[in-house]
């Protein structure tokens, strides 16, 4: 039977005090790789979902003016805030939220996400990628588990009993349709990459209409 929100924030803050210390390789090289593609500007807020023990938001704070986290899991959040302190970071804000309802409505530049998203059914991941989107962010990052071939049944990367990863070309439909333009794959592994999305700027994003040019005097 598919895992409750409540059962896989119960699993997280159980998993919260050895987390960092039991990721993969292929983990970290996703959360490298979001870093590197999320790249935010000194002006730039950033919106961390499924933020966990804050690897990426932590990563990213120095050169952006807020980083936002949002996760399920109160345990995950708190060893978050504990490394931030540590490192005297004061630009983060940690909260409850989910995909689905992140419980943010400012504005947000950047959305990034690592090894979170694939715990939706792929109807619900799409659901959450219209909420994105609908956030208006240039751009958002996903690093997670998701399928470039066929799965080995033999050796799959992921929890049955948790995980439902996707495939590269199901994420890449539902981007599409909320009106992003996949700008980069990245395989990590068979079963692991990092997705790339950005929104077309419009002109509720300050770019200029058709019309600008009729305030230029006519014999410009």
């Amino acid at each position: 039977m598919k895992k409750s929100l409540e059962d896989h924030a119960a699993r997280f803050d159980e998993q919260a005090g050895e987390y960092d210390d039991s990721n993969s390789d292929e983990y970290r090289a996703c959360a490298n790789l979001v870093i590197e593609h999320a790249a935010p500007e000194e002006d730039d807020i950033v919106l961390d979902l499924g933020t966990g023990t804050g690897a990426i938001a932590l990563a990213l704070a120095p050169d952006a003016k807020r980083v936002v986290g949002r996760d399920i899991s109160e345990g995950m959040m708190a060893k978050a805030e504990a490394k931030a302190e540590s490192e005297g970071l004061q630009n983060l804000d940690f909260g409850r939220g989910t995909f689905r309802k992140p419980d943010y409505d400012g504005n947000v530049d950047v959305i990034t996400s690592n090894f979170a998203l694939h715990h939706l059914s792929d109807e619900e991941k799409r659901e959450a990628i219209e909420v994105i989107a609908g956030l208006e962010p240039r751009k958002f990052v996903l690093g997670d588990v998701m399928f470039f071939g066929e799965p080995d049944p033999e050796e799959p990367f992921y929890s049955p009993e948790v995980d439902d990863p996707a495939t590269v070309g199901t994420l890449a439909d539902a981007f599409t349709d909320a009106g992003f333009s996949l700008t980069a794959v990245e395989r990590v592994h068979d079963q692991v990459g990092v997705l790339v999305a950005e929104r077309m700027p419009t002109e509720s994003d300050g770019v200029p209409g058709d019309d600008a040019d009729d305030e230029a005097p006519a014999d410009a």
